[in-house]
Formats: C-alpha cells, structure tokens, sequence
C-alpha cells in the first residue's frame, strides 16, 4: 500500500481567494467597460467622461472598480481573521461615498443629466 498524499488547505485560505478574485473580476469589469466606451478611468477627472456607461457590470453596480477594491479589503479582513480588520472596508465605504462616489455623481449629473438621473435611480450605488 501507498500512502496517499493529502494537503488540507484551510476554509479561511479558500475563502480569501474566492473574494479576492471576486473582487479582481468585478473590477477589471468595471475598466473594460469603460475602455471598451473610450471613456476616462481617472477617478480624479470625472469631468472628462465621455459616455456613460450603463452596461455589462454596470447594470448591477455604478461602482464596479470601487466595490472590487471593497472585496479584496474583505478578503484581506478575512485573512487576518481579526473583527477589528472591519475597520478598513467600514472606512473604505464611508469615505469613498463622502469623497469620491459623491463629487463623481455630481459630475456625472451635470454631463448626462436625465439619462443619468434614469441610471442612478435603476442601479444601486455598491450592489
């Protein structure tokens, strides 16, 4: 008889990378659209958008880039396995939606106005 070689990965090591790849797709989404659109990816600039785009991921979340950066804060929550790692995604959240989503849908609304208004009523802000 042979023995047999088994290795035991661990529930917590698996969980991190289903969220974390979660996380890399939703994102990467999120930039293909918006090259696929010849759009600005520059959060910086919201300004210089030049088409709203409504499609793929973006018909299930305004902020694709946003929440997969989210995800992988979860993941890395999750791999430290430590209740006071919540901090950073809590913070994540509160401050994105303060200083960057926010100034971003103002900017949003004055390019694109009703279509815009349209979109953000029919598709939530994270998921």
């Amino acid at each position: 008889m042979t023995p047999s070689l088994t290795i035991a990965i661990p529930a917590r090591w698996v969980a991190v990378a289903l969220i974390a790849a979660l996380g890399a797709t939703v994102a990467i989404s999120g930039v293909l659209a918006f090259r696929k659109a010849k759009t600005t990816v520059n959060p910086m600039n919201p300004s210089a958008a030049s088409a709203l785009v409504n499609y793929g991921i973006y018909r299930r979340t305004r902020n694709p880039m946003y929440l997969g950066l989210l995800c992988v804060l979860l993941a890395w929550m999750v791999w430290l396995s430590n209740p006071l790692a919540l901090l950073g995604p809590i913070a994540f959240v509160l401050y994105m939606n303060q200083f960057q989503i926010g100034p971003e849908e103002s900017a949003l609304d004055r390019l694109f106005g009703q279509k815009y208004a349209e979109y953000r009523y029919r598709v939530r802000r994270w998921i």
